[in-house]
């Protein structure tokens, strides 16, 4: 059976380090609904704001961590894609980014025309967010409503507590864990307080705990935050890690709003002023490092942590192309259930 393809999708990346391209990029994800859930009028005014002195900024950020083969996150996603081929026997596996040129109508187009009937969906997301699992696949559907395709469609669910993702976070984290350190941060990407709000109804729910214990089965998967606290828990528990020798943080903020915390920059500094002299960071919201890895705390958070009295920030690498991951997640993908 070769007519069965699988779709990894993760986050995409502008095309070069040039301002305009980064602007291009900027605007057509800060614009997505899902992203800033505002109303048009009040996100397009906002966004124009925001790209006034933005993409300059970023570009910059993207030069620090560009690669000579290209983007990172676009380098290593192809990388995963690769990998994956010899454990997908039952057709192509295509690659899609939600924002920029890898777009997923180019890449439903591209399988529909290779006589693909029946897609896996996989989106590249340990834990669940509107902003970024719900609209990959409401641009999923959008293209195949759009284009007329009749395609079979599965969808990889979240899998921030599957033990062969977690397995194959440890092993990737081990040789760095083995080395040694005074405390290991596990850095997740933030997310604004209200997304969580619009999809918790529990009223009583805290985006304060420190623990994900107690959590229903019904608010937890629907909690970002909750399930990255799962993740974090799970992981120490595999890696033998001990309570203070670990914590969790939130990065990436951006605007005014009120966003989950504890965040990463005000870990930093305490942990920096603490004592803490070797800190090892790891970004489990991640599966391959991008500019919010390499960049926000491989160079940013390095500098930050260092005037905060720390000597020696190392960041972990993501599970990339790690074959351990590789395996896992082509078990977690032939699982993936039927969409509805």
């Amino acid at each position: 059976m070769t007519d069965h393809a699988l779709l990894l999708v993760n986050l995409g990346s502008p095309d070069s380090t040039s301002v305009a391209d980064v602007r291009r990029y900027l605007n057509q994800f800060l614009m997505d609904p899902y992203v800033i859930d505002l109303p048009w009028p009040v996100r397009r005014l906002l966004v124009s704001l925001i790209l006034i002195s933005r993409p300059a900024q970023s570009a910059h950020a993207y030069a620090s961590i560009w690669w000579p083969e290209g983007s990172p996150l676009v380098v290593l996603s192809r990388r995963l894609q690769q990998a994956m081929q010899p454990h997908w026997p039952h057709g192509p596996v295509d690659l899609a980014m939600r924002y920029g040129e890898l777009s997923i109508e180019k890449a439903l187009l591209r399988l529909a025309a290779q006589g693909v009937k029946r897609v896996t969906l996989a989106p590249l997301y340990p834990q669940f967010a509107d902003s970024t699992t719900t609209t990959v696949i409401e641009e999923t559907r959008r293209v195949l409503r759009a284009h007329n395709l009749k395609l079979e469609l599965e969808i990889l669910a979240p899998f921030f507590d599957q033990p062969e993702y977690l397995d194959a976070l440890v092993a990737s984290a081990q040789p760095h864990l083995a080395q040694g350190f005074d405390h290991l941060l596990l850095s997740f990407h933030g997310l604004p307080e209200s997304h969580i709000r619009k999809l918790v109804k529990d009223p009583k729910h805290s985006l304060t705990s420190a623990t994900s214990a107690g959590v229903s089965a019904e608010t937890l998967a629907l909690c970002y935050r909750s399930q990255c606290l799962r993740t974090a828990e799970a992981f120490a528990a595999r890696a033998g890690l001990q309570p203070g020798q670990w914590s969790v943080s939130f990065q990436s903020r951006l605007g005014r709003n009120k966003w989950i915390e504890p965040y990463t920059e005000a870990r930093l500094d305490e942990l920096g002023k603490a004592g803490v002299k070797k800190l090892l960071v790891m970004c489990p919201a991640f599966v391959a490092d991008c500019i919010e890895t390499l960049e926000e705390i491989g160079i940013r958070g390095q500098e930050q942590f260092q005037e905060a009295g720390g000597e020696e920030l190392v960041l972990v690498p993501c599970v990339n192309d790690h074959p351990q991951w590789v395996q896992a997640l082509a078990s977690l993908c032939e699982r993936a259930p039927l969409a509805r």
